[in-house]
This record gives C-alpha cells, structure tokens and sequence, in this order.
C-alpha cells in the first residue's frame, strides 16, 4: 500500500472518529473545523490534487488538545497518524 493509500485510509478513519463522537456529543466548534478539515483533506486524496499547500490536517492534535485537554482520547492517536503520513508524504 502507498505512503498516499495509507494517508486515505488514516483520514478516513480519522472522519470516521469524527462522525461518531458529533452523533454522541454534538460538539461544534474545534471538532467541526478538524472534520471540514479531514473531510477537504479526503476529497483533495480522491482527486490526486492533495499536496502540502492545500492539506490542512497537520496541527488538528495540537488544536484539539489546545480546547479539551483530553490526552487519553483515542481520536489524538489516529489524527497523529494522519499527520505522520502527510510528514512522509508530502515533508
């Protein structure tokens, strides 16, 4: 699998993550930008138009814990994946 399949699929999980805690919590703010952000990361992947200058997920772990301070929440370490790939991909 590509450094660019594995990038698809973490995004995915990451949305996947995303959908299921808004269902439970209807959370806006933070959480709503990260989402937008992943799922415009996911729709640039499916083109082939993603590159360093229009994937905005890099710096969501940092923002999330900027606003909930929850270091224990599964969600950091799939968003961290995903910014490990855009790293190799893209850095």
């Amino acid at each position: 699998m590509s450094n660019k399949d594995e990038l698809k699929k973490q995004v995915k999980e990451v949305i996947k993550y995303l959908e299921e805690k808004y269902k439970i919590n209807e959370e806006k703010g933070v959480l709503e930008l990260i989402h937008k952000r992943y799922i415009n990361a996911l729709n640039l992947l499916e083109c082939n138009e993603a590159n360093k200058d229009n994937l905005y997920i890099l710096g969501g772990v940092r923002a999330y814990l900027d606003s909930y301070s929850d270091y224990d929440n599964p969600l950091l370490s799939e968003m961290g994946k995903a910014e490990e790939l855009v790293q190799e991909l893209f850095y």
